[in-house]
Order: C-alpha cells, then sequence, then structure tokens
C-alpha cells in the first residue's frame, strides 16, 4: 500500500530525477562522434558532440527514442543556440554564476531523491553522459533567471496595493472555473521554420500520450520560464493564458495533452491536470509519517521467513509504543526506513481502505502494522486540517505575479537576441562521410 502524494518541482532544474532508473539501466559505449561544428553562434561554437550528448540527456528524462531522435536534432540544436543566446548575455552582464552554485543545486537534486553525494554524476558517467552537459544545462538556467530578476529591479518587488488588486479579482471570480496547466513552449524564431517545428511538436506529443513525463519534457524543451518548474503554470484562469490555448483548455477534460497550439512566437503543447470552481476547493490535509520495516526478499504470507516475522514484531512493538509522529525516531535505530511524505489531500489517497483508515486515525496514533510486498509499514497522522484550497493567499498573489512579468520580460529578451544575434547553421546530421556541410551565413536561429 502507498500514499499517493505529489512532488513538488523546485526552480532548479530536474532532468536527472525521473530518468534515474533509467540512467542506471544503460549500458554500452558511447558513440563515437567526429567534433564537428554544428552551428556558430555570436563567434562561439556548438559541436556535433554537444547535440549528440543533450540528445542522450534528453531522451532518457523525456523518453524520446528511435525515429523521434533523429528528427530531434534540429530541434536541439535550437535550444542550445538559445541557451547560448542566454549564456551570452549573462556574461556581458558580469552576472556570475560560480562553480559552487552548481554544486549547490546538483545537491538539491540529489537529496530530494534520496541519491547520495556524487550518485548524480556517476550515474551520468554510467550512461556515457558527460556530466557537463548537465552542468551547462543548470549553469544556463541559474543565470538567465539572475538576469531576468535583474532586468524586472523594483519590478520584482509586489507591491501591498497589487496584491490586493489581484485577491479582489480573484474573490470576484469566485464561482468561475479555474485550471492547473501546464504547458511547454517551442519557439519559432524565423517563419521558415514553422513547418519543422510543427512536426517536432507533434512528435513530442506522441511521445507525451504515450508515457513520457510531462514534467521531463518541459524542463527540457520548453522556453518558456514554466520549465523552471516542469512546465507548470499553477491555477490560473482561462483569461490569463494566451487566448489560444484558453480555448482549448475550456473543452479539455482532466490528464488530456492537447494538440499542437499555434500562439504568437511559436507552439503551446498544454495538459489539463485538474478543474475546480474559483473560491471552493474544500479538501481535508494530513501530515503523514511512515515507518517502513523491510523484509529480506519478497513476503510469503502463508510461510514467512523468521527476518521478515521479525520486522512484523518490531512493527507490533512500534504501533503499541508510539503515542506521537516523533515516537517513530526510535524506529531509525531499529532499521526502519523513516519517511515524512509531507503534505497529503485525504481524498487523493489510494487504496480507498487506506483513505478510510487515515481519516477516522486519532492524531497522534499509529497504525497496526500494514503489511506490504517488501514490509511491514505503521503510518501515523500529525495533522489534519479541512480548509479551501481555492483561497488565494497573499503570497501565493505575489508569487503569481512575479511569474507573469518573469515570463514576459524573459520572452521580449530572447526575441530580441535572436534578432541580433549573427547565428552560422551548418549541419546536424550524423557525424559520418557524407557531402560538405551546407554553410548558411546570417541564418537566424
Amino acid at each position: 500500500m502507498t500514499i499517493a502524494t505529489h512532488t513538488l518541482l523546485g526552480r532548479l532544474p530536474t532532468i536527472a530525477v525521473t530518468a534515474m532508473a533509467a540512467l542506471l539501466a544503460l549500458t554500452g559505449p558511447a558513440r563515437a562522434q567526429v567534433n564537428r561544428v554544428a552551428a556558430v553562434v555570436n563567434g562561439d561554437v556548438i559541436t556535433l558532440n554537444e547535440v549528440e550528448s543533450r540528445r542522450r540527456l534528453l531522451a532518457l528524462s523525456a523518453g524520446i527514442t528511435g525515429d523521434t531522435a533523429g528528427r530531434a536534432n534540429d530541434q536541439i540544436l535550437r535550444l542550445l543556440i538559445n541557451e547560448r543566446l542566454r549564456t551570452q548575455e549573462v556574461a556581458r552582464r558580469r552576472i556570475p554564476v560560480t562553480d559552487q552554485d552548481i554544486a549547490t543545486a546538483v545537491g538539491e537534486i540529489e537529496s530530494r531523491n534520496n541519491v547520495p553525494p556524487g550518485g548524480l554524476r556517476e550515474n551520468l558517467r554510467r550512461a556515457n553522459i558527460d556530466p557537463r552537459v548537465l552542468y551547462d544545462q543548470i549553469r544556463a538556467q541559474i543565470g538567465w533567471n539572475r538576469l531576468l530578476r535583474a532586468l524586472l529591479g523594483s519590478q520584482a518587488q509586489i507591491g501591498d496595493a497589487e496584491v490586493a488588486e489581484y485577491l479582489a479579482a480573484a474573490q470576484a471570480r469566485a464561482g468561475q472555473p479555474e485550471y492547473m496547466v501546464s504547458e511547454i513552449f517551442i519557439p519559432i524564431s524565423s517563419p521558415g521554420q514553422e513547418a519543422e517545428v510543427q512536426r517536432f511538436t507533434a512528435d513530442i506529443i506522441d511521445r507525451l500520450r504515450a508515457g513520457a513525463p510531462f514534467t521531463m519534457v518541459a524542463t527540457q524543451f520548453s522556453q518558456a520560464q514554466s520549465a523552471l518548474l516542469g512546465g507548470d503554470r499553477g491555477w490560473t484562469t482561462a483569461e490569463r493564458l494566451d487566448p489560444e490555448v484558453a480555448a482549448i483548455v475550456r473543452q479539455m477534460p482532466e490528464g488530456a495533452i492537447s494538440n499542437p497550439i499555434r500562439v504568437p512566437g511559436g507552439f503551446v503543447i498544454a495538459t489539463l491536470r485538474q478543474k475546480r470552481t474559483a473560491g471552493r476547493d474544500i479538501a481535508t490535509m494530513l501530515t503523514v509519517r511512515q515507518a517502513v520495516f523491510p523484509f529480506e526478499g519478497q513476503v510469503n504470507p502463508v510461510a514467512p521467513t523468521a527476518q521478515q516475522m521479525r520486522q512484523v514484531e518490531n512493527a507490533q512493538r512500534l504501533s503499541e509504543t508510539a503515542r506521537s509522529c516523533e515516537g517513530l525516531d526510535a524506529a531509525g535505530a531499529a532499521g526502519a526506513r523513516l519517511n515524512e511524505p509531507g503534505q497529503v489531500r485525504l481524498d487523493a489517497v489510494t487504496p480507498p481502505e487506506l483513505r478510510d483508515l487515515l481519516g477516522s486515525l486519532p492524531i497522534g496514533r499509529p497504525t497496526q502494522p500494514i503489511i506490504a510486498p517488501d514490509g511491514a509499514m505503521i503510518l501515523v497522522v500529525c495533522t489534519r486540517e479541512t480548509r479551501n484550497l481555492a483561497e488565494v493567499t497573499p503570497e501565493q498573489a505575489r508569487d503569481q505575479i512575479l511569474r507573469e512579468r518573469v515570463e514576459l520580460v524573459s520572452r521580449q529578451v530572447l526575441r530580441d537576441l535572436q534578432r541580433r544575434a549573427q547565428i552560422d547553421i551548418r549541419s546536424v546530421a550524423p557525424a559520418a562521410p557524407a557531402p560538405a556541410a551546407t554553410r548558411q551565413p546570417g541564418r537566424r536561429g
């Protein structure tokens, strides 16, 4: 039995998180690659090795394989060109991003996913991916985020009057529909790209509908600032979305993934995660702690092993003695795995039997041992409260206003960098004997 929980995405890159199992499973030698030039961006070279390395990283995180991976090369090059433009602007404005910043970001990724220090780097190396591929991406994202905050200046400080206006508007919307939307924005840098980008966007949609994780694809491919949050736009109204996106979202069932939506500047892929009525979303929220006494091998209910019987006895002893969430701490010293999944929405807990148990369990009182295939589990409800989740707080209002401002500035600055850039795209074909690369001076990415 498990508790369904949400994983909160921070503002740091998350590429390696979902892909960890794939990283561990991948074997085989690295593909040999002649280090040819794929593009030159304001004098900086992007090589075919960089395109291939990023493709491999994306393939692991987004499930992009086969023909789609080959067709992704052009779009990956566009992504790297935009990333290089951002990095150049960060350097021009002398916005520092230190090695310690990168190390801190990597450490947070490892910590959030129970990966030991250095484990992420080792997993990348096992997958024949140079860790610098990920580090460069993290560096670009951190630097760009800092640049945008600097450009916003005093506008990054949201005043009380603006918050009050936002909250008043939220109250006026009570009773209207609200949508929890995630997005992937894939830009079109020149009119001649539209058909190519639309085909690529359609390929990505096919992969998403086949099960590729939306958050990972958004983190890697989306050129919106929401990419830092796995594409998450949070709760929003149709009026705060692009009109073209809003028209689709209004008609989508929950969990659906849209077809390519043409918006100014590119295409959007949207997914509707949830729908609610503004001002009304009453839910019971729990904070829960777990202690799991792991079994050695799979349990056979008819003939459990001596070790499995001891673990059940340990769990039973804890159930009889613990009288608070803190009372589970002693179980850690006895070899139990402790877990604190954070706040859990009661009506999202599965299966229903577990939901009923947690809904009626007294605060601080442990359950009886719950036997799962991998161990004996004890649960304790630490807090339980019922509240209106649709009620917008001042902090949420500030965050949403700032998000929208950052997104607007990000798109404007990137478009300006693209217009002024000298970009020479050579070729993204595999490095093998072939006709000479076609040089396209002055072609803009």
